[in-house]
């Protein structure tokens, strides 16, 4: 219990927020790129939106992890691409299905209390 206690809440919430602000962004650029390529004639009935969408969010989200830390002067380190590579499962999931499903997953996995 004491360590709930010495949590800095407020850090938290601000944490959270910028790391959902940093998924809808990501997904809007997703969404983006998925509809341009979309538009390339012969990819859209070869390759599923699916997939591509998929493919798009394991390219960008390691490069934007690579932009900001190259940017923060930060050493990227390997939990660093692991964790942009998990990030970019929930773009994609967010970029296909939007925030409803996320929002549902969110309610259904985090007990009411």
């Amino acid at each position: 219990m004491e360590l709930i206690n010495s949590v800095n809440i407020d850090a938290l919430y601000a944490l959270a927020s910028k790391l959902i602000v940093l998924v809808g962004v990501m997904a809007f650029l997703v969404s983006v790129v998925t509809q341009v390529l979309k538009q390339i004639p012969g990819l859209e009935k070869r390759v599923p939106t699916q997939i591509t969408v998929i493919v798009t969010s394991m390219i960008l989200c390691p490069a934007a992890m690579a932009a900001m830390a190259v940017y923060y002067s930060v050493p990227i380190d390997w939990f660093m691409v692991f964790a942009s590579f998990i990030a970019s499962f929930i773009v994609s999931l967010v970029s296909m299905n939007g925030w409803e499903r996320v929002a549902e997953l969110w309610n259904r996995m985090i007990k009411k209390s």
